[in-house]
Parts: C-alpha cells; sequence; structure tokens
C-alpha cells in the first residue's frame, strides 16, 4: 500500500510541475490535477491538504540540494571553477521547478522560496569572493551565478548539459573581469 501511496503523490508531483510550468501556479487548480490524473479530489487532498503544501513539496528536493551547496561552499572556495560548475548542475537538475517558479512569481513567493534563493546566491557569492569583496568583485560574482541559472534553467536540460564546461568557462570569464584590478 505505501509503494502505491508513493506512485500516487510522484504523479500528482509530475502533472502539477507540467501544468504549473504550461498554464502557472495561480491559474492551475487542484481541480485540474485531480481531473488529468483521473482521481478525486479527495484523493488529491488525502496526499496534499493544499495547493500550497502540493508547491512546497515540489520546491523541497530543490531547498535541500541549495542548502547541501550554501554549506558545502559556505566559506571563499579556492576552486570557482567547481562552485559554477556544482551550481550548474544543481539548476539543471531543478530546471522544471526553476522555469515554473519563474514563471509564475505568485508562486515564488507563495513557496516561500525567494528568500532562501537570495540567501543561497548570497553564500555562493561569498564562496567565489569572499566575505568583504569590493563591488566590482561582488558584481562579478552576481553576473557569474545568475549566467550559470539561466544557462541551466532557459536551455534545454540536454543542450544545457552537453555545453556544461563551455557554461562555466563564460561564468569564470565574467568572474574574472569582475575581480580584474583589486591587486
Amino acid at each position: 500500500m505505501a509503494r502505491a501511496q508513493n506512485d500516487t503523490k510522484a504523479r500528482i508531483g509530475e502533472v502539477a510541475l507540467e501544468l504549473f510550468g504550461r498554464q502557472g501556479y495561480e491559474r492551475t487548480s487542484l481541480r485540474e490535477i485531480a481531473e488529468r490524473l483521473d482521481i478525486t479530489k479527495a484523493a488529491l487532498y488525502y496526499h496534499y491538504p493544499s495547493k500550497r503544501d502540493l508547491l512546497r513539496a515540489l520546491s523541497e528536493p530543490l531547498r535541500q540540494d541549495a542548502m547541501g551547496l550554501a554549506e558545502r561552499f559556505g566559506e571563499r572556495s579556492d576552486e570557482p571553477r567547481e562552485v559554477l560548475g556544482a551550481y550548474f548542475d544543481l539548476c539543471v537538475r531543478h530546471s522544471t521547478l526553476m522555469v515554473t517558479l519563474l514563471h509564475d512569481l505568485a508562486g515564488l513567493s507563495e513557496s516561500g522560496l525567494v528568500e532562501e534563493v537570495v540567501a543561497w546566491r548570497r553564500r555562493l557569492d561569498v564562496a567565489l569572493v569572499g566575505e568583504d569583496a569590493p563591488i566590482p568583485a561582488r558584481m562579478g560574482a552576481v553576473a557569474a551565478l545568475g549566467g550559470i541559472q539561466d544557462i541551466a534553467v532557459l536551455m534545454p536540460a540536454e543542450e544545457a548539459t552537453l555545453h556544461r564546461g563551455r557554461a562555466v568557462e563564460i561564468a569564470l570569464a565574467a568572474l574574472r573581469v569582475g575581480m580584474s584590478g583589486m591587486d
């Protein structure tokens, strides 16, 4: 019985993510999700009492991965290539959810991820340039991380993955430009 529940939860998540991505979080109802799965709303509510709970469950793997990454690179790293590559991998792995949230900012706000994303990005920024870096270096880190995220999220996952090395090199170039003249 537990496996059937897990399968149902997984199917609900897949369909919800697809509908949220196509129609937006606000415009997708739990009724639509239930109909698409050919289950009752009561069955859906059994697994997820609200749409907010469903969105939180969908975003939990991203939260866990991002917290792990932020902890792994909490201090200034001597390996910016490793930081950027790991962030790229995280963004590709969660690209469907990230695109869904970016297309519907109400969903992003409702998921509670806004503050968390800012905190993760800040910790990775520190890992790239240090806590007290001057504004130009910080700008390079922001451009590098933002570029990595956009490449990983806006390109099809297979294409992005094929060009991972180049994406990291481009991000490193942005980081170097920001840090030039700091000596």
